[in-house]
């Protein structure tokens, strides 16, 4: 026997095979068509030129492998240069910035309200 969650009952009931695996009276709909690539979409259809598929832009990984595993005694967080210098400054500002302000509003709440 199958049992399914009554809403207006608040309990389980006996049930049919297919309204228990179909809550709340959903059908299950297919797709009359396959939905679209959002990532990687390819620039040629694959049925065109078979098997093969060609995406945009070129592959940066071999360059970066070589730019990251260099032994120059950098950090990798500091490999790439200004941008990543930028960034790393910009962080450690903010978090300095933020426990400072954490700290100022801790010793305000401390502080006893004059009347």
């Amino acid at each position: 026997m199958y049992y399914k969650f009554s809403g207006i009952t608040q309990k389980l009931a006996g049930s049919s095979a297919m309204t228990a695996y179909i809550p709340q009276g959903l059908r299950p709909s297919v797709p009359t068509e396959s939905p679209s690539m959002i990532f990687a979409t390819p620039t040629k259809v694959v049925s065109e030129r078979g098997a093969v598929v060609e995406y945009l832009g070129a592959n940066k990984v071999p360059d970066l492998q070589r730019i990251f595993q260099t032994p120059d005694g950098l950090p990798v967080h500091m490999k790439r240069g200004v941008p990543d210098k930028l960034l790393y400054r910009t962080t450690m500002a903010l978090t300095v910035g933020g426990v400072l302000y954490c700290l100022v509003a801790l010793y305000m709440a401390a502080q006893p309200r004059n009347k």
